[in-house]
């Protein structure tokens, strides 16, 4: 690969000949502030947006400064980030975007988790030079999932980036113009009223509060504070190697025991890991599987555990939606299980059980109220908090989560496997199924449960594994974009994938719009995802269909696997819907 000298702040740097200045700074590390810059590894993003100006640096032989995170190098090139020139300029860049952005920062919910807040006080800007007028904008609280403020906007487009370049969703972009400009839908619509799929990417990257997650945390402590409720938590497999980070933690720390101790502190009646579920949605998604590999059923058959994903096909490929598998997700199948099984078990009306999900995804709030899901009229899962939030409550309640003792989930549904854990991940829900399909499909033990060749951090990858006498064609891909490129293969009948795992966000639920930010850092996913095949090596028991709590569920209460039962309360069915 060709390659350029560059000197940069008098260092002399050899670099890829179409490094941008920044990167090539990088190297050195000499350090160049940046707003809009959005760098996702593995992820195509055709062209940075350079709209904050905030990265300027003087480039020798130019009049002007130039924007470092689009300026690509030359062979030669002299670069000054530390001049007066460039130090002055950024300056006031931002002080022009703080004179039109609110100054409620102490009850601002990304307050000290804001990067114009922290570049603020990088640059020492203690006042603002430039008062006047500003822009006044409604605060868009439609979804279930996420808050939209377009006052806190400050134009880095990065969400629109996300939203357009990586998930392909089409939902954001620049509207209006001049002073008045921000990023939202055409036409000043609610974000409800789109095609948004709520994987909450476009909050992970914000670098403002211009996009936050609908906080649930006060109708939490509410539920726990009322004692006609019976309150239970499940927590999610992502959640247990991500939280720590929020208390100082290295990324990929396992917390398992502590999240069990923490919730039962805080005051919850029940404390359960939404693995159980995982392992039971496995049993009746590899029963799904098989059954139509042996009935010349339709196939490819995707994944539907991630409700963004979801969303994305009913809203973009309707024409579809006989390919998805008809299993609720781990999180309602829980909460559907918790107001019947569970209740009964107890002894509770089912209307006095609240469930409350500790997810790493945005779109886990909105999935929890679809009628779809709701069994005789009533919501499976009441509650969703997010990493982030959990992280809060904890804080508020001054606990010190990582010197917490080990704990463990209650029983009846607290039992789970390795197969389970690894859905915090992608490529996880495919490999526990094949581990389960391939044991019922050859009648024979499967010693070396690990299919690495599903495994890895590409955006799409594909593998063939061995079942009996079958070879079972598998597709996996994380980030929306990367769904849309399987899904028109599968519309032009150019799929021969037998099974497809599709997840929303990128790295799967371990890199989801709820979790501690990453700032696009593929390293933080990459431990996380480590923590998880950790954990699932360290499990006794590593086969969904192994679990004893859910073959005791079948035979205490749903019966068979893909039976009638099983059917009315873990599957459900999707709708065609508008793309907007």
């Amino acid at each position: 690969m060709e390659t350029v000298k560059v000197t940069i702040n008098d260092i002399e740097v050899e670099v890829n000949a179409n490094s941008t200045i920044l990167e090539a700074a990088k190297m050195v590390d000499i350090q160049i502030p940046t707003l809009c810059y959005l760098n996702l590894e593995g992820f195509d993003i055709a062209n940075q947006t350079a709209s904050c100006r905030v990265c300027v640096v003087e480039v020798e032989g130019r009049p002007a400064l130039v924007p470092s995170c689009a300026e690509i190098v030359t062979d030669g090139m002299v670069v000054r980030t530390d001049s007066p020139k460039a130090i002055a300029a950024r300056r006031t860049n931002v002080e022009l975007l703080l004179s039109n952005h609110p100054k409620e920062c102490l009850t601002c919910s990304k307050n000290l988790e804001c990067e114009l807040q922290e570049l603020a006080q990088r640059l020492g800007v203690m006042e603002i030079s430039y008062e006047g007028e500003r822009m006044l904008h409604e605060i868009d609280h439609s979804s279930l999932s996420l808050v939209k403020d377009p006052e806190k906007c400050i134009m880095c487009r990065r969400c629109e980036t996300m939203c357009n370049e990586v998930q392909t969703c089409g939902i954001l972009s620049a509207v209006s113009r001049g002073f008045a400009a921000h990023v939202g839908p055409a036409f000043h619509l609610n974000m409800v009223d789109t095609s948004c799929t709520f994987c909450g990417q476009c909050v992970a990257v914000c670098p403002t509060g211009a996009l936050t997650e609908v906080n649930n945390v006060r109708s939490v402590v509410a539920a726990l504070n009322d004692p006609t409720k019976h309150v239970v938590a499940q927590v999610a497999p992502a959640i247990r190697v991500a939280i720590g980070e929020m208390f100082d933690m290295d990324p990929g720390t396992i917390s398992t025991g502590q999240l069990a101790t923490s919730l039962r502190r805080l005051g919850f009646d029940g404390v359960f890991d939404t693995d159980f579920a995982a392992d039971l949605t496995i049993l009746e998604e590899a029963s799904e599987l098989v059954h139509r590999l042996e009935n010349n059923g339709r196939l490819p058959i995707l994944t539907s555990c991630c409700p963004a994903w979801v969303r994305f096909i009913e809203h973009q490929f309707p024409d579809l939606l006989d390919i998805p598998s008809t299993c609720k997700s781990p999180q309602m199948m829980f909460g559907a299980i918790a107001k019947t099984y569970y209740a009964k078990k107890v002894g509770l009306d089912p209307k006095d059980i609240v469930v409350v999900s500790i997810m790493p995804c945005l779109a886990k709030k909105t999935e929890a109220a679809r009628e779809e899901m709701d069994i005789d009229h009533m919501h499976n899962v009441d509650l969703v908090l997010t990493t982030r939030e959990f992280g809060a409550m904890l804080k508020e309640a001054g606990t010190n989560f990582a010197h917490l003792p080990v704990g463990e989930f209650d029983s009846i549904l607290g039992e789970s496997t390795g197969a389970a854990v690894i859905f915090g991940t992608t490529g996880g829900v495919i490999e526990a199924a094949v581990r389960t399909a391939y044991e019922w499909i050859t009648g024979d033990e499967l010693e070396n449960v690990e299919f690495k060749q599903l495994r890895g951090l590409e955006g799409i990858r594909s593998a063939t594994v061995e079942i009996g006498d079958k070879s079972l064609n598998i597709g996996i891909a994380h980030g929306l974009g990367n769904a849309r490129k399987l899904l028109e293969e599968i519309r032009e009948g150019k799929s021969n994938y037998h099974a497809i795992e599709i997840m929303a966000c990128p790295g799967g639920c371990i890199g989801g719009g709820g979790q501690p930010y990453h700032h696009g850092d593929m390293e933080i996913l990459r431990k996380r995802q480590e923590a998880i095949y950790r954990e699932d090596a360290g499990m006794k028991v590593r086969k969904s269909h192994k679990n004893q709590e859910v073959l005791k569920l079948y035979e205490e209460f749903l019966g068979e696997p893909y039976g009638d039962r099983a059917h009315k309360l873990l599957h459900t069915h999707y709708s065609p819907k508008e793309r907007i």
